[in-house]
C-alpha cells in the first residue's frame, strides 16, 4: 500500500538526519555540518477479519520497517510463518502527509483478529529498552515455547572473537554517525548472514528477525546472534521465539535475559570485545 498523495507529497524519512552543530575544540570554533541517526516514530497496525488495531507505537531508525512490524509481531507470537498476507504503509486519509511512512499496516491471513492482549504494554515503547522487564517471565513461560532446534550447534571461541569486528565493519549507518545499535546474524562458521541498525536494540533484532520471518529462514537454531550493547530480556524473547540458541552481547546482560536464557536452554555470551567473553548460560554450545 503506497502513499496515494491526497493530501500532499508525503516526505520519506531516512536513516540519516543531516543538521549544522558548533564544534570546540581548546579554542577553535567552528560551524560543520553533523550526521545523526534518525529517531521518528512508527505506529504498527493490525488488519484482520476486516478489523483494524493499532498494536505498537516504537521509536525507530527509518528503514526496514516492515521487517521490523514483522518481527515485532513474531517475536510477541501474535505472526508465525504463512501468518502474513500482506505489509504496507498506510494511506487512511486522516493521516498527515509526514505521518505516512511512519504507520505501517500488517494484513493477516486469519479470519479474526487474533488474541492482542499481551501487546497492550507497547502501545508506547521507547527506542532505549522498549518493556524490558515489563513482562515476567512465568508470563513469558505460560505465553510460548522456543521451537525445536533441528541442530546441535556449537561454536569455537576463535570464532566468537571475530564477531564483533565483522558487526562493527558491517553498520554502514553508525559509521556516519556514531549513533547506532546494530544486531549481526552469524553461521557458526563466523560468517555474516545478515545485518540490521537502529537506534533501539530491539528493534534491531526485530528487523533482523522480520527479515529471516518474511524470506521463510526461520527458525535460526543453527546462527548466532551479536547484539551490539548489552543483552536484555526483551531481546532474549525475541531471539528464543525465532529459534536462535546462541545469543552474544558486547556488554552485559541484565539478570532477567540470563533467567531467559537457562530457563529455556539458550546459550548467553556476554563483554565479548578483545578475545575474551563471559559465559552465563548454556556453556555446552561454546566448545572450550
Amino acid at each position: 500500500m503506497e502513499p496515494d498523495g491526497s493530501r500532499g507529497p508525503a516526505h520519506r524519512p531516512g536513516p540519516v538526519t543531516r543538521i549544522r552543530v558548533r564544534q570546540v575544540s581548546g579554542s577553535d570554533v567552528r560551524d560543520r555540518r553533523d550526521d545523526l541517526a534518525t529517531e521518528e516514530p512508527l505506529e504498527i497496525r493490525l488488519l484482520a477479519g476486516g478489523e483494524s488495531r493499532t498494536v505498537a507505537i516504537t521509536m525507530r531508525t527509518p528503514g526496514a520497517d516492515f521487517e521490523l512490524a514483522a518481527g515485532f509481531l513474531h517475536g510477541e507470537g501474535v505472526a508465525g510463518p504463512g501468518d502474513i498476507a500482506a505489509i504496507g504503509y498506510c494511506t487512511d486519509e486522516d493521516l498527515e502527509p509526514e505521518a505516512r511512512y511512519n504507520t505501517v499496516t500488517v494484513r493477516l491471513a486469519l479470519p479474526a483478529m487474533p488474541d492482542i492482549a499481551s501487546l497492550e504494554r507497547h502501545f508506547l515503547t521507547s527506542s532505549a529498552c522498549g518493556v524490558c522487564g515489563a513482562a515476567s517471565l512465568g508470563a513469558l513461560r505460560d505465553r510460548c515455547r522456543p521451537p525445536a532446534a533441528r541442530t546441535a550447534m556449537t561454536v569455537s571461541p576463535k570464532v566468537l572473537y571475530g564477531l564483533p569486528a565483522l558487526l562493527r565493519r558491517a553498520q554502514g549507518v553508525f559509521g556516519r554517525t556514531g549513533g547506532l545499535h546494530a544486531a549481526g546474524l552469524f553461521t557458526p562458521e563466523g560468517a555474516l548472514v545478515g545485518v540490521r541498525e537502529d537506534v533501539g536494540r530491539h528493534n534491531a533484532v526485530d528487523k533482523l528477525v522480520g527479515w529471516s520471518l518474511l524470506g521463510g529462514r526461520l527458525p535460526l537454531d543453527d546462527h548466532v546472534l551479536l547484539v551490539s550493547g548489552r543483552a536484555s530480556y526483551e531481546i532474549m524473547q525475541k531471539a528464543m521465539a525465532a529459534g536462535v540458541q546462541t545469543v552474544c552481547a558486547v556488554s552485559a546482560p541484565s539478570s532477567l535475559a540470563v533467567d531467559v536464557a537457562r530457563e529455556f536452554g539458550m546459550t548467553l555470551v556476554g563483554f565479548l570485545r578483545e578475545e575474551r567473553f563471559n559465559i552465563y548460560a548454556g556453556e555446552e554450545r561454546i566448545a572450550t
